[in-house]
């Protein structure tokens, strides 16, 4: 028991964001078929392997080649005639043909997951590793192969890493010195590195054994290579590690991104895919976003979207435009490209992980006003709508991203309203994941801000108001910071503020009111701020002790924490017991400071609340000595 737990804890950083979808092979049935002419094959010539002097055993591995070895049928017949454990056995002799020739049949039988497993349990890639040190070429770049297969998953690649195999299979991108004019023979012994490096690197731990193995800057250079054949496995390598930050930057800093782009407008689909996907990971980082802009990949990829029938490639461009749209000057881009129109009509008809990064790139394109009404002309707003109906998390919270982006066109609104959005929004804060919750209550702000009789139709919503209050007793930040954002607008309605008030919105707001979280703070003082505009609402915030809090916020860095804390003390103080509080939490020296500032807001606010103090002196002041 103690040995498989310590085990599964070794295992934590094995796992990749790929699908394991070979860890539990299936195993098959036995019986029910009619055995083929080459299973008879194999378990003939299976007696001349085993017992065969060095000879017979060469003629018996050449014998078993000719056979059709892509055929499951021939695959399993090794298997099941215990030839497997003899051609491991076979590798682990001094005789360079005998291993060469067990190393070509493993290479192809190891495409079949059972058979994986079975050289993995027999302890195959150990030897295949210590392979990697022969000074037989051949041999080394079969052993590679071989291992390119076979780890494929966790387990398997475990091995390799614990055995030195990730050192050695990086000593196979030294072959030579690369260039443009390398020949297409030099790049074997590399290509079969790559191959199985990039079955390697679906695991975090070789991503950094990789790296220490001083990878990065291997494959960097091979990255000049022109041969499509070493650059795939290369790029796949490269995309698979890019999910690391420490990639990430070296990808950027070793100045791969220019080769990434050239790669785009390659003949070879899946070599563009690769590199499609190196950058929708690379550019969560700014820089990069901005050298693949430098580079002139924007075009390549706006254009592979014409391409929409290899979804995986599709996946791959609709993803590093998502990402390289969170800068504006790729936005700008993109809109001379006509990106967004082809974006529009990729929102149906296409898989989840195809949609999840469209809505994506649309969410960050509608933040420039023009790209709002273009998405509403080509009819974009309506499938938009369609998709708040989605269960996958990633796709809800970037479909609420987006149609709240477009609900800041009162035009767009309109239509999203038309199309019941608003309810299905509304409905989405009852969904148990957080950032869905939040991305709907950041988008319901432009709605409810832009909607005709936006304060009727959020009463329409039965429960709907105090749906949203209860919210705030989130545990989620960010749900806490969109809630407050959403109340703030909902609650300019008097009639919606009256039942909000009736649901417990001004203690809940209150208890969040100790924050240090700037972000929140901002919001939750909007929120109070318009709450007080109710009945004894004010007189309700000082019971609650918001006062103090709201105080503090004035000492915060945020000019954005400073405007709306100051509305939110100028209509607290209004209450002469507020008044008092604010004046024993020195509010006064910090609000005056703020008289002076450019942001007219900020002023008023300031202003406001210092002469509310001040007359409650007087008027203390004169009852005191008449």
């Amino acid at each position: 028991f103690f040995s498989k737990a310590s085990s599964s804890l070794e295992d934590v950083g094995e796992s990749s964001s790929e699908t394991e979808e070979d860890d539990q092979p299936v195993r098959r049935q036995e019986g029910g078929t009619d055995l083929s002419p080459e299973y008879w094959g194999i378990q003939k010539l299976a007696k001349y392997v085993k017992g065969g002097d060095p000879t017979a055993t060469l003629i018996a591995l050449c014998s078993m080649r000719d056979l059709n070895l892509s055929q499951e049928a021939c695959q399993l017949a090794i298997k099941d005639t215990g030839c497997l454990e003899v051609l491991i056995n076979l590798l682990d002799t001094e005789e360079i043909k005998c291993q060469t020739g067990s190393l070509k049949i493993l290479k192809e039988i190891s495409q079949n997951v059972l058979i994986r497993h079975a050289i993995a349990d027999l302890g195959g890639l150990e030897i295949m590793v210590k392979i990697l040190d022969s000074p037989d070429t051949d041999l080394k770049c079969l052993a590679a192969e071989t291992i390119a297969n076979v780890a494929r998953f966790k387990r398997a690649r475990k091995t390799v890493r614990e055995h030195g195999g990730i050192k050695r299979l990086v000593e196979l991108l030294e072959s030579i010195s690369v260039g443009l004019s390398c020949q297409a023979k030099d790049t074997e012994t590399a290509r079969c590195g790559a191959l199985a490096l990039w079955s390697c690197s679906k695991s975090t731990k070789n991503k950094k054994a990789i790296h220490k193995a001083g990878g990065i800057p291997l494959l960097a250079r091979w990255l000049k290579c022109s041969y499509t054949n070493i650059l795939i496995p290369v790029v796949g390598t490269l995309q698979e590690c890019a999910s690391e930050p420490s990639y990430r930057l070296a990808i950027r800093t070793e100045g791969m991104i220019e080769d990434l782009v050239k790669n785009l407008s390659s003949e070879h689909e899946e070599l563009q895919m690769h590199c499609a996907s190196a950058i929708f990971k690379c550019a969560e980082d700014e820089e990069t976003r901005d050298l693949v802009r430098k580079h002139e990949g924007l075009q390549p990829l706006s254009v592979l979207l014409d391409n929409s029938e290899n979804k995986q490639l599709l996946a791959a461009v609709t993803g590093a435009i998502w990402k390289c749209a969170i800068s504006r000057e790729n936005v700008l881009k993109f809109q001379e490209f006509k990106t967004i129109e082809t974006l529009v009509t990729l929102l149906t008809d296409q898989p989840e992980e195809v949609l999840i990064n469209v809505i994506g790139a649309l969410g960050e394109c509608c933040k420039e006003q023009e790209n709002r009404g273009t998405i509403r002309r080509c009819g974009g707003i309506a499938p938009m709508v369609k998709l708040l109906s989605a269960t996958n998390r990633a796709l809800l919270v970037n479909v609420n991203k987006a149609v709240g982006g477009c609900a800041m066109e009162p035009e767009n609104m309109a239509v999203i309203d038309s199309l019941d959005g608003v309810r299905l929004l509304w409905s989405l804060l009852k969904n148990p994941n957080p950032d869905v919750q939040a991305s709907a209550a950041w988008a319901l702000c432009p709605c409810v801000a832009n909607a005709k009789n936006s304060g009727e139709m959020v009463r329409s919503f039965v429960g709907g108001l105090e749906l949203i209050v209860n919210l705030l007793k989130s545990k989620d930040k960010e749900v806490l910071t969109s809630v407050c954002a959403a109340i703030a607008n909902i609650a300019k309605d008097q009639e919606n503020l009256a039942v909000m008030t009736d649901h417990g919105v001004v203690p809940l707001l209150s208890k969040l009111a100790n924050t240090n979280n700037n972000e929140l703070r901002r919001h939750l003082a909007e929120a109070i701020a318009h709450c007080c505009m109710w009945g004894s609402n004010r007189v309700a915030f000082g019971e609650t002790k918001a006062v103090a809090p709201l105080a503090r916020y004035l000492k915060a860095k945020d000019p954005l924490v400073h405007r709306a804390t100051a509305l939110a003390l100028y209509q607290l103080s209004e209450d002469p017991n507020n008044c008092v509080i604010m004046h024993e939490n020195g509010v006064v020296k910090l609000l005056l400071a703020m008289v002076g500032s450019t942001d007219d807001a900020l002023q008023e606010a300031a202003a406001g609340c210092i002469a509310n103090i001040r007359r409650l002196a007087l008027a203390t002041e004169k009852a005191k000595y008449g």
